[in-house]
């Protein structure tokens, strides 16, 4: 695991404990579906990045 992969993922966590807290609060459906999607790039991202495919 190295360092860009590692970041990424625990951003693409940090922003699904956003996306939890706003729905909790009743945010703006609108504003939650902005961050489920950089979530899940920030995700797809970090994993993709890993070493262990090579």
């Amino acid at each position: 695991m190295n360092g860009p992969s590692t970041v990424l993922i625990v951003v693409g966590l940090f922003l699904i404990g956003g996306i939890i807290s706003f729905a909790k609060q009743q945010m703006p459906k609108g504003l939650i579906a902005l961050l489920s999607v950089g979530a899940a790039m920030c995700l797809a991202a970090g994993v993709l990045r890993l070493d262990v495919w090579s």
